[in-house]
């Protein structure tokens, strides 16, 4: 941390603490910072107690993460400013930046995962006692938490009424936009702080094969027709920088409501689900219906194997698989696939394969993977009754008819024998849920 030694400054800074808004253009928090103060640090931290959970020094995750902060801290280099990053533990972070700056108040965006709302919240008691002020904004939702709820208070667990009143209340508000891209001079002016390599946080350089924010209309125009063919390029590919804020969600809802209904539907499942996370924060280890926690699942560690390989025998699940295994996506349609298959033929713990999505996705996001799990196991909340199972020959039938997508993703491997029938699955998946609610209900 000499480096950050030799930055010393005696005049007060605000700091600006990017998470996930990767981006210097309509980010609330950025846009208030650069408001209130003319002296504006702007950092990031690489969480340690994050990063040493990742087992794959070549992650793409992380490789998108600092790429996305490269070109932001080029784009400071053009405005004589510059992007402070650490590799740290959050708490040690502001302690080293706080013995070589006087800092007055700290921004950043709201985060909404139980990680991040506890390292919140102990950032908050120690800010507190440096008489150090610390706000967070909405961002990266257009309405969180409690903004949209029944008359009587209380959460919404059904989508469907859900997104009518989100649409209701959209129309209502309308989209506040932050110009924070209009107010860069108020970034500190500073010679440039070293940045970082992928090798000295601990990662390798690796391709994350991810496009660019570019939004194509046609696409959105059109996914209400396309979204559920993978063989093709309907949906947005933008998931990932969703995820990381390198796009702003309240420019895609303006697309959105411009263009596609149901991709705008798309974009409000995300927020049901942050909500649901944020008033039942018990999903992330156990069922949103309590009374599936009797379920007899086999977790089977010889056919989990077998599912996380690509290997079942059933064409597109093991496309899905391979898709998801060499590039960290899978589209949607066969996300539903795949995850039928394993919790209702195979008879797997939906937390097994949500486990196995959260090492792999791009994209991932808690509260969506949880939430869509739990819908493919029907434990969920307005997740699909546990007697509607996929078939994946007549999926394949319906969403790859020419079984392109199959073709791409599995080449000339060899057949491999389906590992369990589905007629003969679907009776098991049938009998084990139904006897084991009724046990329950005794």
């Amino acid at each position: 941390m000499t480096n950050i030694l030799q930055k010393k400054s005696d005049k007060p800074v605000s700091i600006f603490w990017f998470r996930r808004d990767l981006r210097l253009s309509d980010n609330h928090g950025l846009f208030v910072a650069l408001n209130t103060s003319n002296n504006v640090l702007p950092i990031f931290i690489f969480d340690k107690n994050i990063l040493s959970e990742l087992k794959d020094k070549k992650d793409k995750r992380v490789a998108f993460i600092h790429q996305a902060l490269a070109n932001i801290n080029n784009e400071l280099l053009k405005i004589g400013s510059s992007l402070l990053v650490l590799h740290d533990e959050p708490m040690q972070a502001f302690k080293t930046i706080c013995e070589n700056f006087v800092v007055e108040n700290v921004f950043t965006n709201h985060d909404y995962e139980p990680y991040a709302t506890q390292r919140d919240q102990q950032l908050t008691d120690w800010f507190l006692e440096k008489n150090i002020s610390f706000k967070t904004f909405k961002d990266q939702v257009i309405f969180e938490k409690s903004e949209v709820m029944k008359s009587d208070g209380t959460p919404y667990t059904i989508f469907t009424p859900y997104s009518r009143l989100w649409k209701q209340k959209l129309s209502v508000e309308g989209i506040k936009t932050f110009p924070s891209e209009e107010l860069q001079n108020n970034f500190i002016q500073t010679a440039a702080f070293p940045f970082p390599t992928l090798h000295e946080i601990g990662f390798e350089e690796t391709n994350t094969g991810i496009s660019s924010t570019f939004i194509d209309k046609n696409i959105i125009s059109n996914y209400h027709n396309t979204r559920n063919t993978p063989s093709i390029n309907g949906t947005s590919n933008l998931s990932v920088h969703i995820r990381f804020g390198t796009v702003s969600v309240r420019a895609l809802t303006k697309t959105a409501l411009e263009l596609n209904e149901q991709w705008l539907n798309e974009l409000i499942w995300r927020e049901f689900f942050m909500m649901i996370l944020y008033h039942y924060p018990k999903v992330v280890t156990r069922n949103f219906k309590s009374k599936y926690d009797v379920i007899k699942w086999r977790n089977n560690e010889a056919e989990f194997k077998l599912w996380c390989n690509g290997e079942t025998g059933y064409e597109i699940v093991d496309a899905g698989m391979k898709e998801l295994n060499e590039t960290g996506l899978m589209h949607n349609r066969v996300r539903m696939i795949v995850a039928g298959f394993l919790t209702k033929h195979l008879l797997i713990d939906w937390r097994w394969g949500e486990a196995y999505f959260a090492e792999k996705l791009l994209d991932y996001e808690l509260s969506s993977n949880n939430g869509n799990w739990q819908w493919s196991a029907g434990c969920g909340c307005d997740s699909a009754p546990y007697f509607r199972i996929f078939n994946p020959s007549e999926q394949t039938k319906k969403f790859d008819p020419e079984r392109k997508y199959i073709k791409k993703w599995l080449g000339n491997s060899p057949l491999v024998f389906p590992m369990v029938e589905h007629t003969f699955a679907r009776k098991r998946a049938l009998d084990v849920f139904k006897s084991s609610l009724a046990e329950n209900d005794n």
